[in-house]
């Protein structure tokens, strides 16, 4: 049996079963709580940078099949298992978990004890680290996780260039791809035309294009890095008193900072399925996967309200401009959920402004 090892920056060195790509890989190691979905989250642009942790204990068992993508990339750094399933289910026809990762260069690593390392992410924070297949690296890999710097993500997920989506309808929405996803551009697509548009376009480009909104999407990393307040938070600044806008999951960050307000960095994050949001006098169970969330203390002069609550750690899950057009939420709204709200609300802002 092949062995690979998990490094990580302070100190660890966990020892486990190889599959994936033989490589080194470096990224952030963070845990997902989803008992299901692990090709969305390889394919989710929203993790790239990321080493991932499975809760799950048990990942492949149904393969990989053609209608589970986010994209059409892996973008993860890495996978951790406690055990993956070398013969996934014929029931859905689909591919090795093993083969698919090698395809894509990606390393992995079984045999740890996810929980525990979940729990000691929980307690101390996310860590930087890195899969090694060759134990004789093993201290010049510890020596250069130490230089790791912190770098802009988004501009290896944005589209290289603008491309539109007629989809008949009488609305049409800009969307600023910080990683925009699958589910939420189908979500758009069911209700609107797009234009899509580099995460580094300027305001008055957009503008130009003639659409009613403008919608920031979901995307990784931090949203007050320098490369990405002088890009996309400086556009939906100059954009917020011009149109009709919508940040959703990275976009709400960019929208707060936009506007004059602060983030943080979150000590382990929200990802899973089941995060609890309130809203009014409702909780919502929603589908979350982020690191940095909104200062809700920042928010005083800036416009902007709180108006969604997450309810395990009181983090901001959604606002509401008191006097423009401008909504944003945290998670991903769902089409089969009742957070299919944000979308109608965002289509009456636009309306509004016809």
């Amino acid at each position: 049996m092949a062995t690979n090892y998990l490094v990580l920056e302070d100190g660890t060195v966990l020892e486990g079963e190889a599959f994936g790509f033989e490589k080194v890989n470096f990224g952030e190691v963070v845990f997902n709580t989803a008992m299901g979905g692990y090709q969305e989250c390889l394919t989710d642009p929203t993790n790239c940078g990321q080493i991932l942790i499975s809760t799950y204990p048990l990942i492949g068992d149904y393969g990989i099949t053609d209608d589970a993508y986010m994209s059409n990339n892996v973008w993860i750094s890495g996978l951790v298992v406690k055990e993956y399933c070398k013969d996934p289910s014929p029931m859905y026809n689909g591919r090795k978990l093993d083969d698919f990762l090698k395809e894509h260069q990606i390393p992995a690593i079984a045999g740890i004890d996810t929980r525990e390392l979940t729990i000691r992410i929980r307690k101390n924070g996310t860590l930087r680290g890195a899969i090694v297949f060759d134990k004789s690296e093993i201290d010049s890999v510890m020596t250069e996780l130490k230089k790791v710097s912190d770098e802009n993500l988004v501009a290896k997920v944005s589209c290289e260039s603008a491309y539109s989506i007629d989809n008949g309808k009488n609305l049409t929405v800009g969307v600023i791809d910080c990683g925009l996803k699958n589910d939420i551009k189908d979500s758009l697509s069911a209700r609107y035309n797009l234009k899509v548009f580099p995460y580094d376009t300027p305001a008055q480009v957009i503008m130009d294009a003639g659409v009613n909104g403008v919608v920031i999407a979901n995307g990784p990393g931090n949203p007050a890095h320098p490369a990405i307040i002088d890009t996309v938070v400086k556009t939906v600044k100059d954009l917020s008193t011009q149109t009709a806008i919508m940040g959703l999951c990275f976009g709400s960050q960019v929208v707060a900072l936009a506007l004059g307000g602060k983030t943080y960095k979150l000590k382990y994050g929200h990802r899973g399925t089941s995060q609890p949001v309130r809203c009014g006098n409702r909780i919502y169970i929603t589908t979350q996967n982020h690191g940095y969330a909104v200062d809700d203390a920042s928010l005083e002069g800036t416009g902007l309200i709180a108006d969604q609550i997450n309810i395990n750690d009181k983090s901001v899950e959604g606002t509401r401009h008191k006097d423009l057009p401008i909504i944003t939420c945290q998670y991903t709204p769902g089409e089969s959920s009742d957070t299919a709200f944000v979308y109608e609300d965002f289509t009456k802002m636009m309306e509004a402004r016809k």
